[in-house]
């Protein structure tokens, strides 16, 4: 050894301690891959096994010394061959050995390399990354930038699995489809130590870099076992406490804190500049973009910049004022909405004024930020809302309305998925005509300390209607029958309803056959009316109330006017004698159906959509939501701006999160939607705001990060692209092949891509 340091090989492992460094290129490709060779071997020999790895003639053959020393190193022109003894001085560097090493950077190579006989040579390793460069450092580092193969082995370079160390499928998963980059890969098995960045604060001091350098070094290692990644592991630990322990978490937060984090730790900016950034001022969009893209450039310069990260239009107008922001941002992956996601399903029961139909549950589908007057403009859509009625959305809980949803811009996720609403469908009002609500209150009987007593309980939905300028106790009376009529129950012995003010069936009821009728207490003796004997046990009490129905204020009498001028909604609260519940169905007025109702084991049927159609969800123009407002610099406060995304400037590495977790402060849900992506050519040119000069909008698949399972738990694996067009799934440790057919599944969570090179 150069230090002096001691050095033993054994006759097995008899390798070339500071080997020759060559590059082996092909001028009409673009391919190259890095060759260690014995210096006392034959020259002649080891041009023409360069001539078979590449598999052209000797003729059309050159072999170029990068170092600098000599310019055509082997050459067969006229059959002259630079002779050994021109090199004599380098013997000293040299062991005696016969045995040849052949060392193969994995994605310098062409799919299409094979030997005359048709074959693919053995020492030549398949390449699913297309032509790239390798970042080699100085000869002397030659040893920790190349990958040893031996005959065989190189084929099944980067088939590695990772160990599970206890629910850290999560990390494996993300860590394979990284560990299967293309330039990552040429990156972190090049001398990247030097661009470590030791003075970024919001760094790690270069641990994260070396950790996974170290692991994905390991991941292509010949004949690798599969690694434990213990030392990855505890460096995350460290600076993400939110993955320490052995709980289960998100393969994409695992992968967005990784990509930051080594943004961060090979950050090339060494001292970030204060930029201030600068509005538009109606310039030209393409020269605003370019300065927001120097910008970001001139604090951010990165292996992960270079091949991760892309820049978006971002559009926001003020609904007030009309002000338009537009700002360039730069991403390092795309979050894409499933579009069942941007929409909300909400079920509400339907209330008729008019008496001629029961209650009905309605379930529409709304924008899932949008607002009430979404809402209300699906419903009357449903139900075919007339022209001269309208509707009055209302919460109930405890039998009594809680809150009116009469503000049409009122957000919808304030309204949670256990809520339970009703539509009260009302002619519209013309004039200042209040409305009237009636709660329901029961006598129950019950034994306290071994004493009978009664009391009243609310119960059932609370009925609506209209009143007239001018209304009496009877009115009230008759218009809470009428509200009633639905839910009589027939029996066979029944009579006509009747008006005991007035001595005469209502109009309201009239014609219904087959219906008890409620007495009311008043001047007339409810005795005198159905046959009932016991005028204590029948009659039906009205008194005004508060909102809550709580407080009895006064009780109503027959034929006296009810005071309703100045007031928009009169308050009234029926008190039910037991005898006459049994005449009515009070499961009916009583059921209501929650906003949405998720059943734990229900299966619902599988959804379908186009990758296109989440990108399209992704673009489209929302209001932004109650909880991200923004401030406009023209009205001077905060607003829900409206808002919309343009893509800009692609990256060559495009990361497609699809998200199909749904957290919200009451619950959590996974979407088991089968999301259609292509794999050989997603085309994104239709969705580019302008070219911008570049060549190919096309991608192709390389890598899939998929989850199995439910919310909260499951499994995580990888499925990715290795070696002309043979794909392999990465189960932790099992590494197997999978045909192309299984790739696409419901289990799609991360999709990786990289730009297709046209020639």
């Amino acid at each position: 050894m150069k230090n002096g340091k001691s050095f033993l090989a054994s006759e097995e492992d008899n390798y070339d301690v500071y080997p020759l460094k060559l590059r082996l290129s092909v001028l009409r490709e673009t391919n190259s891959l890095g060759v260690r060779i014995c210096k006392k071997d034959n020259a002649g020999e080891r041009f023409r096994r360069a001539c078979k790895i590449f598999t052209v003639e000797s003729e059309l053959f050159r072999v170029w010394d990068f170092s600098g020393q000599t310019n055509l190193f082997f050459t067969n022109e006229k059959n002259k061959f630079l002779k050994d003894s021109q090199r004599q001085s380098d013997h000293d560097l040299c062991y005696a050995s016969i045995q040849i090493v052949l060392d193969l950077q994995i994605y310098g190579l062409s799919d299409s390399m094979k030997c005359k006989d048709g074959k693919k040579d053995e020492s030549v390793a398949n390449s699913s990354s297309g032509p790239s460069l390798m970042m080699n450092g100085s000869a002397g580092n030659m040893n920790s930038n190349f990958v040893r193969a031996s005959s065989g082995e190189a084929g099944s370079l980067g088939l590695t699995g990772l160990q599970n160390l206890g629910n850290t499928c999560f990390m494996n998963s993300s860590l394979q489809c990284l560990a299967h980059t293309p330039k990552l890969v040429d990156y972190f098995l090049g001398d990247y130590g030097r661009e470590i960045n030791h003075d970024n604060q919001l760094g790690m001091d270069g641990e994260i870099a070396l950790a996974f350098g170290d692991l994905l070094r390991k991941l292509w290692a010949p004949g690798a076992a599969p690694v434990a990644p213990r030392l990855f592991k505890s460096k995350l630990a460290r600076f993400a406490p939110q993955f320490s322990g052995y709980n289960q978490h998100d393969s994409q937060e695992l992968l967005a804190f990784l990509l930051d984090g080594l943004h961060e730790d090979l950050n090339r900016v060494k001292c970030k500049p204060y930029i201030e950034a600068k509005d538009g001022d109606d310039r030209p969009d393409r020269e605003v973009a370019d300065e927001y893209w120097r910008n970001h450039l001139a604090r951010n310069d990165s292996i992960i910049v270079d091949v991760c990260q892309g820049q978006y239009k971002s559009t926001l107008v003020c609904p007030l004022c009309r002000k338009v922001s537009v700002t360039f941002d730069p991403f390092m992956y795309l979050s894409l909405p499933l579009p069942s996601t941007t929409m909300r399903t909400m079920t509400l029961t339907l209330l008729n004024t008019n008496g001629n139909t029961a209650p009905s549950p309605y379930t529409i589908t709304v924008p899932k930020h949008g607002k009430c007057e979404d809402l209300i403009k699906a419903l009357g859509s449903a139900c075919s809302l007339g022209a001269d009625e309208t509707l009055l959305v209302a919460e109930i809980y405890n039998n009594r309305i809680i809150r009116y949803l009469e503000e049409s811009a009122d957000s919808l996720s304030l309204i949670r998925d256990d809520d339970r609403l009703v539509a009260y469908r009302l002619s519209k009002d013309t004039g200042q005509v209040p409305l009237v609500v009636f709660m329901h209150q029961r006598s129950e009987e019950q034994y306290i300390h071994g004493k009978l007593t009664s009391s009243w309980k609310a119960f059932g939905i609370p009925l609506a209607a209209r009143l007239c300028e001018s209304v009496d106790g009877s009115d009230i009376y008759n218009l809470y029958l009428n509200l009633l009529s639905p839910f009589q129950i027939p029996a066979e012995d029944a009579i006509e309803d009747y008006d005991i003010s007035k001595g005469t069936a209502t109009e309201e009821v009239s014609g219904k056959e087959g219906a008890k009728s409620p007495a009311i207490g008043g001047d007339v003796s409810p005795s005198n009316v159905n046959g009932v004997d016991s005028p204590s046990d029948v009659e039906l009490q009205f008194y005004l109330t508060d909102e809550k129905g709580i407080v009895k204020h006064s009780k109503l009498v027959m034929n006296e006017p009810v005071a309703v001028t100045g007031v928009s909604r009169l308050h009234v609260l029926v008190c039910w004698p037991e005898t006459q519940i049994e005449h009515y169905d009070t499961g009916l007025l009583s059921s209501l159906p929650e906003v949405f109702k998720s059943g734990f084991y229900a299966k619902r049927p599988q959804e379908s959509v186009s990758l296109y159609k989440c990108l399209e969800a992704f673009l489209q123009e929302e209001p932004l939501g109650p909880e991200d407002m923004w401030y406009c610099p023209g009205c001077k406060k905060h607003c829900q701006a409206i808002k919309k995304l343009d893509l800009w400037r692609l990256p060559e590495i495009l990361v497609i999160h699809l998200k199909k977790f749904s957290y919200s402060r009451f619950s959590k849900n996974k979407l088991e939607t089968y999301v259609d992506f292509p794999i050989d050519n997603f085309d994104l040119s239709p969705y580019i705001a302008q070219s911008n000069g570049m060549s190919c909008n096309r991608y192709m698949l390389y890598a899939v990060s998929n989850h199995y399972g439910s919310m909260g738990g499951g499994h995580y694996t990888a499925f990715v692209h290795h070696g002309g067009d043979q794909w392999y799934d990465f189960d932790d440790s099992h590494v197997h092949p999978i045909s192309q057919e299984k790739i696409k599944s419901s289990a799609a969570y991360v999709l990786f891509y990289r730009r297709v090179i046209e020639v």
